[in-house]
């Protein structure tokens, strides 16, 4: 990413801020739509995942400045999913719900430079969750690692 990027990924997390709950809630709602069989991977109230994602979208977009404070709690992210039964292809579905609930939001403000900051966001957190599932996924003995 550069740094005209990450400032337009910040400008307009910022501006999202205020409207996180409704951000969390059309996110999931298209995330389920977009696949539905990702929906027994949740467990227990909806808000309060949807209050986990804010968080971890919040850390991470103030962090893309400084992707090393940043990259250790992404990878124990990647790891976790992978504990969950998260699979690679599972990421171009969350990228596409949460580019489109962004895209909703937004409206005309989700311009192709603001969609193109975003997606170069959700890239790069994507890559490093899923080289460090991979990683975990080659450390663990074989019993684990299929029932994974």
């Amino acid at each position: 990413m550069n740094k005209q990027q990450i400032e337009i990924v910040q400008r307009t997390f910022d501006m999202a801020a205020p409207m996180a709950d409704e951000l969390a809630d059309r996110f999931y709602t298209r995330l389920f739509e977009l696949d539905p069989t990702l929906r027994p991977m949740f467990h227990g109230d909806m808000k309060q995942q949807g209050q986990k994602l804010m968080t971890v979208l919040a850390l991470a977009v103030r962090g893309l400045n400084k992707p090393e404070t940043i990259v250790t709690a992404v990878q124990r992210l990647g790891q976790r999913h992978a504990g969950y039964g998260v699979q690679t292809h599972h990421y171009t579905t969350v990228g596409d719900a949460l580019l489109g609930t962004l895209a909703e939001l937004f409206g005309p403000a989700f311009n192709d430079e603001v969609r193109q900051a975003w997606t170069s966001a959700y890239v790069l957190l994507a890559t490093i969750m899923q080289e460090a599932a991979a990683e975990r996924d080659a450390h663990l003995p074989i019993r684990e690692a299929v029932a994974a």
